[in-house]
């Protein structure tokens, strides 16, 4: 009887943080089979992990010299800075991915300090809550300007979520990140405005959301592809909906929030944007006229 294969034994991996998403991360890793290192400024953090079969590190050196591969999940880039300064020297020669939110600035700020100290910085965007790692749907945005590491090091990022590669610039996986919560952050805005609206005059939440979520998704599904093609042919003329239409509409809408009770500080700014696109000759044009009226000049 010929000896079965042997699987090939996971890379080791360090993880930085254990705030929820941190811990998700590692938490995916170790379920992949992956010896994974953790490290937290407050110690007890790492417990449940250890129990899952993590190995806790004493110190971010101690952690960070234990694989060639970590993973940093911190509240804000200055606080990665701050962490892994000092630690410049151990970390050179090998793989640094940061996973914490920030901007395409700090991304790069990060990527020339790796450089100058040796250190291979590949920058993400993480487009999933912590509940959401390594389930279908969740993916990971990766850039930086050795796409050769991160193709070395995927099979373990992939892990974590599906990998999505968008460029040796190391700030655009955080524009791609920024720009798609922005998306999120709108729509949040817009459902909450729904709501406080229809509560007013005591309508369940419930009973007006199946009304609210099919027609956000049915808007959706032709607002986002129809603005893409109206700005990449720069043809914004609409039989629809235009921004004369719009404009004129607005004041009726932060009317009834005031009649009802509720602040229009969420919508507000849009009559002086809507404003200036009919001052600059755009009465006719759709909504997908705004975001280049969005540029600063």
């Amino acid at each position: 009887m010929s000896a079965r294969p042997t699987q090939p034994a996971q890379s080791p991996v360090t993880v930085l943080g254990l705030g929820l998403m941190g811990t998700a991360l590692a938490s995916a890793l170790l379920k992949a089979g992956h010896p994974t290192t953790v490290w937290n400024r407050t110690a007890a953090k790492t417990g449940p992990l250890a129990a899952q079969g993590a190995t806790p590190a004493d110190t971010a050196r101690d952690a960070v010299t234990a694989s060639p591969l970590t993973i940093v999940c911190l509240t804000t880039n200055e606080n990665v800075r701050a962490l892994l300064a000092p630690e410049a020297t151990a970390l050179a020669g090998r793989t640094l991915v940061n996973l914490t939110n920030g901007s395409p600035s700090q991304a790069r700020e990060l990527a020339q300090w790796a450089a100058e100290h040796g250190i291979t910085y590949i920058d993400g965007g993480i487009m999933a809550v912590p509940q959401m790692i390594a389930t279908p749907g969740a993916y990971i945005l990766y850039s930086g300007t050795d796409e050769a590491a991160y193709e070395t090091h995927r099979p373990t990022l992939r892990a974590l979520a599906d990998t999505r590669w968008v460029g040796k610039d190391p700030g655009l996986a955080a524009l791609y990140d920024l720009s798609l919560l922005t998306g999120m952050y709108g729509m949040v805005m817009g459902v909450a405005q729904a709501y406080a609206l229809i509560g007013t005059e005591g309508i369940a939440a419930r009973e007006f959301a199946p009304l609210l979520g099919d027609f956000v998704v049915a808007m959706t599904q032709s607002l986002v592809p129809g603005t893409a093609e109206a700005l990449d042919t720069g043809q914004h003329l609409t039989d629809v909906s235009s921004l004369a239409v719009n404009q004129a509409a607005l004041p009726n809408f932060l009317s009834a929030y005031a009649e009802q009770g509720i602040s229009g500080a969420l919508f507000e700014p849009l009559q002086a944007v809507l404003d200036r696109a009919i001052a600059e000759g755009y009465a006719a044009d759709g909504l997908s006229r705004l975001p280049e009226l969005l540029k600063q000049s």
